[in-house]
């Protein structure tokens, strides 16, 4: 077994080295370094100034209603950043209340012929042909989160590292209950229809079986409070006793401590995911079942939009030697304990 963990183990780190993160990204973005580069075929020793003004670029944007505080997060994150550019407009269209709404709305919009687009869609499947048109007429997607089912639908798709998050909270989940072969642990998902949250379900499934243990109770909420308090409620009834708990997402969260709570259920501990404020509070004072949340940052949305200028300006990356930007970008999942939540406190969102 301790072969399979350390393999386990020997993935994340190779995953975490071929992502980039946005912090870097972002530096990366925006240097203001003077260094004079020397280029000598495939290697550059580096920087330019792609933070100094140039062409005006139009930056489309989309996203669901921001009545989930990740969503919210991505869209205040994008603003933000499109603000601090001289060289940004930005252009936001309501993505309406469903897939095909945020169709029309797109369609819309590529009349209007902006330099780039960024987009995190209702749904990736449905909005695929959407990314596709826009493709066609010369204006380069940036697709969030949720992938197109067609990848010459966007110019750069930027994410989170779902599967990581599931090893993640498996491994942390793991390490706690090892040697504990019959331990009772619960899932709470998103959304199953999702990719997303079917690759985070397959990450915690294959750590927890590095440790000989396995899911015994699996419900799935909608990323909503509502449907995380009604879910987490039928849960607790069905199962007596359980010795942990990893929940998907932070917003619907806000709801499951809610049911936990009314319950008064002590025996086990909950994993959190995403990084939302509410949940860092929580535990840092140690007041909940929470002892740990395994993030999936907003802060791609920031990325996406220096991205998206960069593209439609023609610029690469000024740390890479490569002269455009990369076609695909993986956040990496971080694991946030006590230990260490007074360093990420500063990045969480309000749920």
């Amino acid at each position: 077994m301790s072969n399979k963990i350390g393999d386990l183990s020997r993935r994340r780190v190779l995953m975490g080295g071929a992502t980039i993160g946005a912090g870097t990204l972002l530096a990366a973005c925006t240097s203001n370094s003077d260094t004079k580069s020397k280029d000598s075929g495939q290697t550059k020793v580096v920087a330019g100034d792609n933070a100094a003004p140039g062409k005006t670029v139009t930056i489309g944007f989309s996203a669901p209603a921001a009545d989930h505080g990740w969503i919210r997060a991505i869209t205040d994150n994008a603003k933000k950043q499109a603000a601090l550019y001289s060289d940004v407009k930005f252009t936001q269209v309501d993505a309406g209340k469903d897939a095909p709404a945020q169709v029309a709305a797109l369609q819309t919009l590529i009349q209007q012929k902006p330099d780039a687009i960024v987009l995190l869609p209702q749904d990736g499947a449905q909005l695929t042909a959407a990314g596709r048109a826009a493709m066609q007429a010369g204006i380069p997607v940036i697709n969030l989160d949720r992938e197109f089912t067609d990848a010459g639908a966007s110019r750069l798709l930027i994410k989170g590292d779902n599967y990581g998050m599931g090893v993640a909270a498996g491994l942390y989940i793991g390490n706690k209950l090892k040697g504990k072969t019959d331990a009772v642990i619960a899932e709470i998902a998103g959304i199953d229809s999702l990719p997303l949250t079917q690759e985070r379900s397959r990450g915690f499934k294959e750590a927890l079986a590095t440790f000989g243990l396995r899911v015994t109770n699996r419900v799935a909420a909608q990323f909503t409070v509502q449907s995380g308090q009604d879910v987490t409620a039928n849960l607790l009834q069905a199962a007596s006793k359980i010795d942990a708990i990893w929940n998907h997402d932070d917003d619907q969260g806000v709801g499951v401590l809610a049911a936990i709570s009314q319950a008064g259920r002590k025996e086990f501990f909950m994993v959190g995911g995403a990084g939302s404020l509410d949940v860092m509070q929580h535990i840092k004072a140690a007041d909940t079942p929470l002892e740990c949340t395994v993030t999936y940052p907003p802060s791609m949305a920031s990325s996406a939009i220096s991205l998206a200028r960069l593209i439609a300006q023609g610029k690469g990356i000024s740390d890479l030697v490569e002269l455009q930007v990369p076609k695909q970008i993986v956040l990496a999942s971080e694991t946030i304990t006590k230990a260490n939540v007074d360093k990420y406190l500063p990045l969480g969102f309000k749920s």
